[in-house]
């Protein structure tokens, strides 16, 4: 018998911030707690969460860690 896949759920770096926001609305508190309001920011549209939190110059790797704690919780 042949094992269902599961979804991963999983924030990357690669993702936009308007997709992760659409999908995990309750990363925002994470973005908010970070000082990113990237809901109410056009670029949310647009630009990787990569690129906004360097922008932010904040260190990816633990906002991303941060990220996937939060929904993985839920």
């Amino acid at each position: 018998m042949k094992k269902e896949k599961t979804e991963k759920k999983e924030i990357q770096g690669k993702m936009l911030f308007g997709e992760i926001l659409k999908k995990y609305p309750e990363s925002a508190e994470i973005f908010i707690k970070n000082g990113m309001y990237c809901y109410g920011c056009p670029m949310a549209m647009q630009e990787t969460l990569e690129e906004g939190i360097e922008a932010h110059g904040l260190n990816v790797k633990k906002i991303i860690d941060e990220l996937n704690k939060s929904i993985k919780e839920d």
